[in-house]
């Protein structure tokens, strides 16, 4: 727009308000373009020592037209000033840049005159005036107007002092320069240091944003006390909002990783006490500082599981530096349970049948516990703070559990004359105990999903999840599996038969005397009973429809998994066993839900065998130096041995087929305790086949998914001591209902002050996740600040709210709430 055409805009929109404008012109700049400013029905008037002539004009002679009066030179004071009254009902129009960017924007608020001139760069730039006008409103003061200044050269919308602040910080953290040297081109930063120091108490000689930073991190170290009470609230408040946001939190965590430096926080640190400690997560390095000791305590055994465990759900639910060393977090809650485990386990078994039990009932846990440290510990985000306990592990569960487990049950299998026990069902009765009643006469559909080497802690941990899953319900029971505990003659015990038996070369094992290996050959064994089989990896690439259509053309349809023994059998690999069965829980339950989703409701899940398996070396003692003996040893692997006329020795138990239900010649050896048969280039970690509870106790998960839901998270009641909030905070204690079981999960919530649809307070979020059985375990206090906007509210009633988040988006809505009033007397800082 060009200055002649922004002028002549300006005076028509004068007119379109009033009939009379005075101009002044103080140099005269526009005398000689005077007329073409004005429109036609416009008189225009010089005034030349005949202001009464003109007010007698404009006044009495012509009231209803519209003049403009142009005067030059230097204004008259207001003695002798004939036009004082005109200039005083109408305004003077200047036709300087500034006084036009002024009105044309609508600045009206007191202030405003020098703006324009004060901020040349700015208001030269018509991207930034498009964007600022954008912001401006009618009713905006001069503080306001400078804030929406700032948002504009920041690119941002908001313009509270907060949301500066963090652009301010986010900016800082990425390049050091960026949103502060746009403010000081646009010679903005002395407002933005004067709200510092108003809202936040910030005061500085020579304020820089680093210089903000670290007297930020200080006050949050010092616990807010250092400044005045409002400023301290102030910052606090903002503080916590910077950290909890995801847009900044990076940013804020990264600048407290220099901060610490910075302050010498290492050393303070070291010397904090352990309460003091956990009571704060200003840092980074105080959270390493937690872990190191939770090592030491773990490790001397000076901590309990349970208080190892509550300082996990605390940080958890408090620490902003959790998720940074979640995985470190659950490798010492798994030691702080699997260390005392061992040591209080009964390893000694007086009957074989009290050794299938006890494993089903509690020894598998230790097995479970050492995997989960394991799988953690070996995806740490830091490893380096885990070697000593990690040694302490593997000697406790290898020579403390393993070992004595091993040797003890060993007893029991020397003893037993018949590979079966009325404790536990036999893995060969499988079908005939739970497939046949269900199928029989047409009645019902079933499915079964045979893992392979999913061990029962493996499954137990697959149950839980799948039974955290809505509407879903699942139950875990042992069998005794079959021996020698392998593949072939685990996934042919499965099946349907009547006898089984080995072929002439061991394998394929026979079942009714058809071979069972294979796909092809256990859906035609299968075909018998209206079934089919399929590998896991070709029914999840299946469309929708066409599963729906395989579930629907067969009354059984076995699925076959193998993940955990692909991956452990081979010695390259078998270092990644744990990973693989953290990914086969996974696989299984994707597994379930497309046969949910394909009608499925009777729905089995096991194994052909467990495993053995250990991070570190086998000791000499366990690698057998003897090799087995016979007239002819058809089959050595590093568990079983199966020939003909096999040779006792005190290193093997001996069975005869039909001591382990086989119909055939073949004898089987099996190695004492975890003991292996040496193999060249075979794996160590990583074994099966044997005799061991690991390998032999069988899991069979059954399934059903229903119509009703089975999962709601914990319930959480507001327990409130006061209804009356009379100073900047409030404390309210929280009670979760229940403890948390695999159907009812942690519940995550919101807690803020309302005053009717304005959030007055911080936001936090709450995690209600504890486990205990005891009600005083399960309370939470959340402490709230109150925002300068709680101002408004004083005296009046406002709303303690809960909120919980819509599932799937970023949302939330209210949860529970509870009233309060306000009554408190105070002075508060502004804002933006």
């Amino acid at each position: 727009m060009s200055k002649a055409l922004s002028i002549k805009t300006h005076l028509a929109e004068r007119f379109e308000q009033q009939r009379i404008v005075v101009w002044h012109d103080p140099d005269g700049s526009y005398a000689a373009e005077l007329d073409s400013h004005a429109t036609t029905e416009v008189i225009v008037l010089r005034a030349e020592n005949d202001e009464f002539a003109i007010k007698y004009r404009v006044l009495r002679a012509e009231p209803d037209s519209k003049f403009l009066i142009y005067r030059q030179g230097a204004l008259v004071g207001a003695t002798g000033n004939w036009l004082l009254d005109l200039e005083l009902a109408y305004g003077i129009f200047t036709a300087d840049r500034g006084a036009l960017m002024q009105a044309d924007l609508g600045l009206t608020a007191a202030g405003s005159s020098g703006l324009v001139d004060g901020h040349e760069k700015f208001f030269c730039d018509t991207k930034l005036i498009a964007k600022f006008k954008e912001l401006l409103r009618p009713d905006d003061d001069f503080t306001k107007v400078q804030a929406k200044m700032c948002a504009v050269v920041l690119g941002q919308k908001e313009h509270s002092f907060s949301e500066l602040t963090r652009t301010l910080l986010v900016q800082h953290a990425a390049d050091g320069i960026s949103g502060y040297g746009a403010l000081l081109a646009q010679r903005l930063t002395d407002f933005y240091w004067g709200g510092a120091a108003k809202i936040y108490g910030y005061e500085s000689e020579s304020p820089s944003v680093a210089g903000f930073v670290l007297w930020m991190f200080k006050q949050a170290r010092d616990g807010f006390e250092t400044t005045t009470s409002n400023s301290a609230r102030n910052i606090e408040i903002d503080f916590r909002s910077f950290r909890d946001s995801m847009r900044s939190a990076n940013a804020v965590k990264q600048l407290a990783r220099q901060a610490e430096i910075d302050l010498d926080y290492a050393q303070q640190a070291v010397e904090s006490t352990y309460s003091e400690l956990v009571a704060t997560d200003i840092f980074d390095i105080g959270e390493k500082e937690i872990i190191r000791r939770l090592i030491e305590g773990i490790g001397a055994q000076t901590m309990s599981a349970r208080d190892v465990a509550e300082t996990i759900r605390s940080r958890r639910r408090e620490s902003v530096w959790f998720d940074d060393y979640a995985k470190l977090y659950a490798a010492l809650g798994a030691a702080a349970e699997l260390i005392p485990a061992i040591r209080s386990a009964r390893l000694n078994v007086s009957s074989f049948d009290e050794g299938l039990i006890r494993y089903r009932d509690d020894l598998f846990r230790v097995d479970q516990l050492y995997r989960q440290y394991t799988s953690a510990s070996q995806s740490a985000e830091f490893k380096q703070p885990l070697e000593a306990l990690n040694e302490q592990v593997e000697n406790a569960y290898v020579t403390d559990f393993l070992t004595q487990l091993g040797m003890s049950w060993q007893k029991q299998v020397d003893q037993v004359e018949q590979w079966k026990s009325p404790a536990i069902n036999s893995q060969t009765s499988f079908y005939d105990r739970h497939i046949a009643p269900l199928v029989r006469g047409g009645r019902k559909k079933a499915v079964v999903i045979i893992s392979d080497a999913m061990r029962y802690e493996v499954a137990d941990e697959l149950t839980s999840k799948i039974r955290g899953e809505n509407k879903y319900d699942a139950k875990i029971e042992a069998m005794l599996g079959v021996l020698p505990s392998y593949t072939q003659l685990g996934m042919a015990s499965l099946l349907p038969h009547k006898t089984l038996a080995h072929s002439e070369s061991g394998d394929p094992v026979l079942v009714d005397g058809r071979p069972s290996n294979g796909t092809a050959n256990r859906s035609k064994i299968l075909a018998a009973v209206g079934g089919s089989a399929i590998q896991a990896k070709d029914f999840l690439k299946m469309k929708p429809v066409e599963r729906r259509d395989l579930y629907g053309a067969n009354q059984v349809l076995y699925v076959y998994h193998d993940t955990i023994d692909a991956t452990g059998d081979k010695a390259v690999s078998e270092h990644r066993t744990f990973k693989a069965a953290a990914d086969a829980i996974d696989e299984l339950i994707d597994i379930v839900k497309k046969l949910a989703n394909a009608n499925a409701t009777n729905i089995f899940v096991t194994a052909d065998h467990g495993f053995l398996y250990q991070e570190s070396k086998l000791a000499p003692q366990f690698n057998l130096t003897v090799k087995p003996q016979g007239d002819k040893v058809v089959v050595e692997n590093r568990r079983y041995v199966l020939g003909r006329g096999l040779k006792t020795d005190d290193a093997f138990r001996h069975f005869l087929p039909e001591q382990v239900g086989l119909s055939s010649d073949l004898e089987v050896q099996i190695p004492n305790s975890i003991c292996r048969i040496t193999k060249p280039g075979a794996g160590f970690q990583f074994v099966h086949g044997g005799a061991s509870l690991q390998e032999i106790v069988v899991p069979l998960i059954s399934i059903n998914k229903g119509r009703s839901d089975t999962v709601e998270p914990v319930n959480v009641d507001i327990h409130p001591e006061s209804d009356k909030i009379t100073t900047g905070q409030i404390v309210v204690k929280l009670y979760q209902q229940s403890a948390v079981t695999d159907q009812r999960p942690a519940r995550k919530l919101r807690a803020g002050l309302y005053f009717g649809g304005d959030l007055i307070s911080n936001e936090p979020e709450l995690l209600f996740d504890a486990e205990s059985s005891e009600g005083r375990d399960r309370f939470q206090s959340v402490r709230l600040l109150l925002s300068k906007d709680a101002d408004a509210a004083n005296n009046q009633g406002v709303e303690f709210r809960l909120s919980e988040p819509i599932e799937g988006t970023d949302q939330w809505k209210k949860y529970k709430s509870a009233p309060y009033t306000i009554k408190r007397s105070f002075t508060t800082d502004f804002d933006f």
